[in-house]
């Protein structure tokens, strides 16, 4: 029709059209600019040819997450360590008397929210998980806080990181993120948010951002890995002869070979052989080799990042992942890598959900890194022997750590005889000096 002119609604609703035509016939540029830069192929031809994928292909290997790199065992390996460690510790809510005693504060409302239960749904367990988890992969954690009336603290209720804004308001943060369909926005005061290392007060830096480029090494490995192994010809070995087969024998010998020894279960069968045949085994190659050993170092990088010793998650050579290697690999890692981290938790809890009348009376939080021996039945047993040695523990105090119940007379402190004071009755006495 000519002569038509278009309303403005019309003509936004044909640009817009045209634009969104436009973007299917690239297939989101934005989206596979990085991916198509390497070589991705727009065409359904032969990519035995071309050394190239089909978009239909990038699409399916996204689909099943071989572009995250929460996929790579390392990474998926290292998170959950510490993710798993720090979770696996309890979060206690301390009161420290005006003459320096202190002692668990199970009253405090904080207690069973951060020791027990943070919310309807999760356990303590669940939730430091999830927050920890968030730290190391986002650089950022956000819960947000529930109160009473009397504006203590009844629950914590996890965001995702990923869907969080975070933005400066006359001085103060907001956050904002959908929930449902459902735009939130919270002050500082509802939200408790954890930031990871190397931010500012906006944000933390995010591990997978910041180390892209050996994520994206690391995938590019496996993806090639994966990718030979799969497609790729990798015969067990040769069957070797003097003599040349018919097709119709190379067929016959074929599948004599794929019906009695293909499998596990035919494993160890004895060959037999004729017309000076031989079997000779195909070892791995030098390409498949260095294949291993660059994704062994890809992992290793990625342990480097997240701060785990390799040995901790499968990786290393075999001195380092048994004896002393591994408790000291163990030691470096309750060190290094989760006391900077449990500092960090610890504190943001404290500043941003300890009131003032809290702090006035001595409320304090810290994880009890105990907790870590009680998988270890010898470690445990040297520690309280020490500590009851020292006087430093009672004997029903140390029985209270095992669930056991108090003995009569256990709430002595006591020491070993050869440690009592130099004055006291039990020294020997010095002979005395003679007079002239």
């Amino acid at each position: 029709m000519t002569g038509y002119a278009l309303s403005r609604e019309a003509r936004q609703a044909n640009q817009a059209w045209d634009a969104a035509r436009e973007r299917k016939s690239v297939i989101g540029a934005g989206a596979l600019s990085t991916w198509a830069a390497g070589g991705v192929s727009r065409q359904n031809g032969s990519n035995f040819t071309t050394n190239q994928v089909t978009l239909a292909q990038y699409d399916d290997a996204m689909a099943a997450g071989y572009g995250n790199a929460i996929g790579l065992s390392a990474t998926w390996s290292c998170v959950n360590l510490i993710a798993g460690t720090i979770a696996s510790l309890p979060l206690v809510v301390y009161r420290t008397s005006a003459g320096g005693v202190r002692t668990v504060a199970q009253g405090h409302p904080l207690y069973y929210v951060l020791h027990d239960s943070p919310n309807f749904d999760q356990t303590a367990l669940d939730f430091w998980e999830f927050m920890a988890a968030s730290i190391e992969l986002q650089g950022n954690a956000y819960a947000s806080v529930e109160r009473r009336d009397d504006g203590s603290v009844y629950s914590l209720i996890p965001i995702r990181p990923d869907i969080v804004t975070v933005t400066r308001v006359n001085g103060l943060l907001r956050y904002e993120w959908s929930e449902g369909g459902r735009a939130i926005v919270k002050d500082v005061r509802d939200v408790l948010h954890i930031r990871g290392p190397m931010g500012n007060a906006l944000s933390g830096a995010s591990t997978l951002a910041a180390c892209r480029g050996t994520f994206a090494s690391a995938l590019a490995t496996d993806s090639a890995a994966r990718t030979t192994f799969s497609n790729g010809m990798r015969p067990s070995g040769v069957l070797r002869t003097k003599d040349s087969l018919t097709r119709e024998q190379r067929n016959d010998a074929e599948r004599a070979l794929q019906e009695k020894y293909s499998g596990s279960i035919n494993a160890g069968l004895p060959m037999v052989l004729d017309r000076d045949m031989q079997w000779q085994q195909i070892n791995i190659t030098p390409e498949d080799a260095q294949m291993l050993d660059s994704r062994k170092f890809s992992g290793e990088e990625i342990c480097r990042i997240f701060g785990v010793p390799p040995a901790m998650v499968g990786y290393g050579d075999k001195a380092s992942n048994w004896g002393t290697g591994k408790e000291v690999d163990v030691l470096g890692f309750q060190k290094f890598t989760l006391r900077k981290r449990l500092k960090r938790i610890e504190q943001a809890v404290m500043k941003q959900l300890l009131t003032p009348a809290d702090r006035a009376q001595g409320i304090t939080l810290e994880f009890n890194l105990e907790g870590l021996l009680r998988a270890d039945s010898q470690g445990r047993a040297q520690f309280y022997q020490t500590m009851t040695q020292l006087g430093a523990m009672t004997i029903n105090e140390v029985r209270a750590l095992e669930n056991l119940p108090p003995v009569a007379g256990g709430d002595t402190p006591r020491m070993q005889s050869q440690n009592v004071p130099i004055s006291g009755p039990g020294s020997v006495s010095q002979p005395e000096e003679d007079t002239l």
